[in-house]
């Protein structure tokens, strides 16, 4: 075989071992190593070196373990009960208003944490109930948690944009700043969903009873004060820092890191047994990501040195595709890789094959961003993935079947096909602020 069939062979090789259940990271890294043997001898030692060395030293991927770090102190600060009951009496005029407390206090904290298994289980244990004790539809109800807890690989700060931004070059704060819109756009289409099936069937978000929405005003604005704000300050500290250029995303992770400590000590909620799950979490998680990073960066290097790459630009390149139709088809392709792969190895492996198609089809790096990150939502709810699902069906009541929640979950897998559209159609919903800011 040739070179170049020998790099298509070992993208083939790894498709079918990760259907057999090894492990990505090690897997990457075994294949780079055996085909690079092959391919340059011994000097693909050094190369597996240079690729773990470059990885480590990585400036933009510092951000990683202190955001993580910040989401798993706000989760452990007890304050995601408080925020819920606060925002649901605050929306208890409005249709559905459980459901619409719910995702607002799902894309509020997943801006804090980003930590996807983090918010469905913990909205799992307290909004799922509630909804379901209040009467609401079980599939309606499960529908909101599983996609709301999902909303934090969109919205900044994005752990998902950060990798994104380290594999492509491109600034991270272009991609906060252009992820800002498009992840509350979405937010607000899943609560006009809500809201819109609640008027038309009120049988399936039942209003509340009186003695639990008959709250004065004066009670309304303490809960208020003391749980939305104080997280919602310091969220915006964050990315006002990152997106007005106060701050580098590295610093601006450095402030949150320490704000959710002062949190968590501000709700008498801080203690070292916490501070250490937190940071045993923040390691484990981080360093999972650094051995992925490891082996894609080994992988690709040898699979280019073979030629792989240039078989998949050339066979690309030959279909004589406008961008729309590239665009379409590579955002088809990671929503196929969703069903059986979870986003950090969509990221980090696949998503870089199509990096180097961008410029011949003019298409700016940060915009095909934005639409992988909404493209990616769809990783958590389908099936047989759907991590998002399995989270939620783990805390959920025994009478919930796995069946009910990805029916429930299916409309507003429409909803996110629907964003994507938007966004396709009016561009400058992701690249108005970043070129406005940055301009």
């Amino acid at each position: 075989m040739t070179d170049p069939q020998v790099g298509v062979t070992m993208l083939g090789l790894f498709v079918i071992t990760i259907f057999l259940g090894f492990p990505i990271a090690f897997t990457l890294i075994a294949l780079g190593v055996f085909f690079g043997y092959y391919a340059m001898g011994d000097h693909v030692f050094p190369l597996l070196v240079q690729r773990a060395f470059g990885v480590m030293s990585n400036d933009v991927l510092i951000a990683v373990p202190l955001f993580l770090f910040m989401g798993y102190m706000v989760e452990r600060s007890n304050i995601l009960d408080r925020l819920f009951h606060s925002l649901q009496v605050s929306a208890k005029h409005v249709p559905g208003s459980l459901a619409v407390a719910t995702l607002a206090t799902c894309a509020l904290f997943a801006t804090a944490t980003g930590i996807v298994g983090a918010v469905v289980t913990l909205m799992g244990l307290l909004a799922f109930p509630a909804m379901l004790r209040a009467g609401y539809d079980v599939k309606l109800s499960a529908g909101v948690v599983a996609t709301g807890g999902c909303l934090g690989i969109l919205i900044p700060p994005s752990i998902m944009l950060i990798l994104y931004g380290a594999m492509a070059g491109v600034s991270v704060v272009r991609l906060y700043a252009g992820a800002f819109l498009p992840g509350f756009l979405l937010a607000g289409l899943y609560m006009v969903y809500v809201i819109g099936r609640a008027i038309i069937n009120p049988k399936l978000a039942p209003k509340l009873p009186k003695e639990q929405s008959d709250v004065p005003m004066r009670m309304i604005v303490k809960l208020l004060v003391t749980s939305f704000f104080p997280l919602a300050i310091l969220i915006l500290a964050v990315l006002g820092a990152i997106l007005f250029g106060l701050a580098t995303p590295n610093e601006a992770a450095a402030f949150g890191a320490l704000g959710s400590i002062l949190l968590a000590i501000g709700y008498r909620q801080f203690t070292f047994t916490r501070l250490k799950e937190a940071v045993y979490l923040t390691a484990r998680t981080a360093a999972m990501v650094c051995w992925l990073f490891v082996g894609s960066l080994t992988f690709s290097s040898v699979f280019s040195y073979l030629g792989g790459q240039g078989v998949i630009e050339n066979f690309v390149l030959g279909l004589n595709m406008t961008p729309v139709t590239f665009l379409i088809l590579t955002q088809f392709i990671i929503f196929l890789l969703g069903w059986p792969l979870e986003w950090t190895e969509i990221i980090i492996i696949f998503v870089p094959i199509f990096l180097p198609l961008l410029k011949h089809y003019n298409i700016d790096p940060v915009f095909f961003g934005i639409l992988v990150a909404l493209n990616i939502q769809t990783s958590f709810l389908t099936p047989p993935m759907a991590m998002s699902c399995y989270y939620l069906k783990g805390v959920a009541p025994p009478h919930v079947t796995l069946n009910q929640i990805f029916a429930g979950a299916l409309p507003f897998l429409f909803m996110v096909f629907v964003s994507m559209f938007l966004v396709y159609v009016f561009p400058q919903i992701a690249m108005w602020l970043p070129n406005y800011i940055y301009r």
